[in-house]
């Protein structure tokens, strides 16, 4: 049953009500609204406003909307431990979640007690367990392996959600009532690794239960049953499970937690990104080494470039001092040899500064002849000594023929 109610504060105004709603209910025009049997078609929002009787213009504003869910579902609230493995003397504290929290709501805590007739548990409740407004409840001095349970209840006649999956608190301590033994007994355990379970105590009848770090609790399917207690599983999954035994009058063993890791994925894991750093660091060196060769190579490129430069610069200043030395300057091409320009330099032999360069111009031509007749000609043509040929050498001092 469900009452919903308008109220409008201040004053003493006699107001009419209005109420407006998405859901399939009619509502009247009363500042209640009465659900006495709720459905789904209840769920939606619902808000309300006032209308002055006295004056029907006289309006308030609409209430904010409320939302209403209703469902053939039961809701399955969900139980949590702390500390999930016991220390001795250590107490523990059960919280319990009802799904779309609300206020209202009474809480009842149960031991779980194992059930093997029907592979289940049954609730037995807990000292002062039942309708605590709290949703906390703290057990203390545990200190073996147990399992809990809360369900939660509110309402005249009061509503109940379903019972909680069974949550456990684990303790490796072994006692005389129920022990676990796994064997080999060793820190980790490869997946194709075979190991035994032996559930031993004062009773016949036992079962084995486990808890993955998935947060998956189960029946241990892969345990293959040997003889009595004694278990065995042939393939193990990888990561950490945590095993158990309990027997057919209620008691839980000491637990076991196996760990099982595959390290050829490991390895494989750390190798793929290994090698892929390596090769990216080779790369990243290759380029700066031709990065760096680069930089090298402009270098000499520039110092050779200055180098020819300035051995040009050289050559062309040795070349133009050579010109000013030289006695034939050029060689016309023809049909016949000219020489174009004479030059000499040097000091006149009279002990004072050098003289300026003496420039003198001849024009010889130089021919095949032959040589009695044309030379015997040649000199009685020119028996004055007056030829360009004779002026230069008796300028320069020389005697020689030619």
């Amino acid at each position: 049953m469900i009452t919903l109610s308008c109220e409008i504060q201040g004053g003493d105004t006699e107001w009419e009500y209005e109420w407006r709603t998405t859901s399939s209910h009619k509502p009247s025009n009363q500042s209640e609204l009465r659900v006495d049997f709720a459905s789904s078609s209840n769920t939606g929002h619902y808000k309300c406003r006032g209308r002055s009787k006295s004056a029907q213009h006289h309006l308030t504003e609409w209430s904010f909307p409320l939302n209403l869910t209703a469902s053939h579902n039961k809701p399955r609230p969900v139980l949590t431990v702390s500390p999930s493995w016991l220390s001795p003397g250590a107490s523990v504290t059960l919280n319990c979640e009802v799904e779309h929290p609300s206020a209202g709501w009474s809480f009842y805590w149960y031991k779980a007690v194992p059930d093997l007739s029907e592979k289940s548990y049954s609730y037995e409740l807990l000292p002062d367990g039942s309708g605590t407004a709290q949703d906390s409840y703290i057990i203390h001095e545990q200190t073996h392996t147990a399992g809990y349970v809360c369900r939660a209840g509110r309402g005249d006649p009061e509503y109940h959600t379903d019972h909680s999956q069974p949550t456990f608190v684990w303790s490796a301590d072994v006692h005389s009532a129920a022990s676990l033994t796994v064997s080999p007994d060793r820190v980790q355990h490869f997946p194709s690794d075979s190991v035994s379970l032996t559930c031993e105590g004062n009773f016949t009848e036992w079962r084995v239960r486990k808890f993955s770090e998935k947060s998956f609790f189960s029946h241990c399917c892969d345990c293959q049953k040997l003889s009595g207690s004694s278990y065995e599983i042939h393939s193990l999954q990888e990561g950490v499970t945590v095993y158990w035994c309990e027997s057919g009058s209620g008691e839980f063993s000491n637990a076991v937690n196996i760990t099982v890791r595959d390290f050829g994925s490991e390895i494989s894991s750390f190798i793929v990104p290994f090698i892929i750093g390596l090769v990216s660091g080779i790369i990243l060196v290759l380029l700066l080494l031709l990065c760096y060769c680069r930089k090298i190579k402009d270098r000499c490129c520039n110092s050779l470039t200055q180098s020819q430069s300035t051995n040009q610069n050289s050559a062309a200043q040795q070349n133009a001092n050579k010109n000013e030395n030289e006695v034939y300057s050029s060689i016309l091409p023809g049909d016949f040899t000219v020489y174009e320009t004479i030059r000499f330099s040097g000091n006149t032999g009279s002990g004072g500064p050098a003289d300026e360069y003496a420039n003198v111009t001849s024009t010889l031509e130089l021919k095949v002849i032959d040589e009695k007749t044309e030379f015997r000609k040649w000199r009685n043509d020119d028996t004055d000594g007056s030829s360009d040929y004779e002026d230069v050498n008796n300028e320069t001092g020389s005697g020689r023929e030619h």
